[in-house]
This record gives C-alpha cells, sequence and structure tokens, in this order.
C-alpha cells in the first residue's frame, strides 16, 4: 500500500512535470481551480502554520537555514487535529512500521 495515494496542486509552472510524478509514485494528479483554495485544505494550513515563523514577503535569501530547520523541527513535532493528535513524525513513524498502513486511521 503506498504511502501517498493522490496530490492535488495549484497550477503553477512548478508542476509542469506532474506526468512524471505520476508515473514514478503511481498516483492520481489532481489540479485544483484556480483561486479555490479549499480544494487543497492540508496545504493551505500548513503554509499557515509555516508564516507563523516566516510572514507573508519574507526573503527567504536573507533566512538561514537553521532557521527553516528549526521551523520544520517544531512543525513536524506539533500534533494535529486531522492526525487525532499525533505529530506528523509519530504518523510517518506509525506508516512506516506498518509498511505505509496510517494508525491514525484506525
Amino acid at each position: 500500500m503506498p504511502f501517498i495515494h493522490t496530490i492535488t496542486s495549484d497550477n503553477g509552472k512548478e508542476f509542469a512535470d506532474h506526468k512524471e510524478i505520476t508515473e514514478e509514485l503511481a498516483i492520481d494528479f489532481f489540479f485544483a481551480k484556480p483561486y479555490h483554495s479549499w480544494e487543497r485544505g492540508a496545504n493551505e494550513n500548513l503554509n499557515g502554520l509555516v508564516r507563523q515563523y516566516f510572514p507573508k514577503k519574507s526573503n527567504f535569501d536573507l533566512i538561514e537555514k537553521e532557521q527553516v530547520q528549526q521551523a520544520e523541527k517544531i512543525l513536524n513535532n506539533r500534533p494535529r487535529k486531522r492526525y487525532n493528535y499525533l505529530t506528523p513524525n509519530e504518523v510517518f513513524v506509525n506508516a512506516i512500521n506498518n509498511n505505509g498502513i496510517v494508525a491514525f486511521m484506525t
């Protein structure tokens, strides 16, 4: 059972190679309609969490790698309601230990 089942992205040019991603991961790839951010709810939620550390219009040329790593560490160890209050790190470890079966969905 794959860990990732689908990807839903916006229509940015960074996803021009979506067919290669689809083939490599053997998953379905969907595009959200323009200005329909609710079609990418998990992504928009994570963007909001990241903006607590790096507000909109932050100049990433001025942000140190260590600052990004610190925010990543905090966010990956923050419990999420969508994961039954497990952290993303816990969900990942559970999925790896259970061959891709995510334990919080039981």
